[in-house]
């Protein structure tokens, strides 16, 4: 187990209230707040945050999420308990997470435009790109709590 580095949300509070702001924006989104932790969730096994993944698990089963679909979140391709809609937000969420390797392919973008509206996906989009963000701070820094 490592040790905090740094605690940057005490030495840089406005940075992080302004990054985490993201976040409480969406929640207004008509995305719903169980996709976009969905979405928190995959970037946050993609990225390895454990501390990420605790807190947007949680959040999950709160949600109302089962624990079965929790479980098989990093086999989504595979298992049949994520719909069409959820498919192509997780594959543009792992296209992002992943850009060095994907550029954001079209293939990974296009089939957003079949279930989402220009707003969701760019809020979608924000999402992601938020989640990573946040992801590389806690694991910079090695947040445990």
């Amino acid at each position: 187990m490592h040790t905090n580095r740094l605690p940057y949300y005490d030495i840089a509070p406005e940075l992080t209230l302004t990054l985490r702001s993201i976040g409480t924006q969406l929640e207004k989104s008509p995305l719903g707040i169980r996709l976009i932790e969905l979405v928190y969730q995959r970037v946050s096994q993609i990225n390895g945050c454990g501390f990420c993944l605790r807190l947007h698990g949680k959040k999950l089963l709160a949600a109302g999420e089962t624990e079965q679909r929790l479980a098989n979140l990093a086999d989504w391709r595979n298992n049949g308990l994520f719909t069409p809609h959820e498919q192509a937000a997780l594959t543009w969420a792992e296209s992002l997470t992943n850009v060095a390797a994907s550029h954001a392919r079209d293939e990974d973008f296009e089939p957003l435009k079949s279930h989402f509206s220009d707003l969701e996906i760019t809020e979608l989009t924000f999402a992601i790109v938020s989640m990573n963000a946040l992801n590389r701070l806690a694991i910079g820094m090695r947040r445990e709590s």
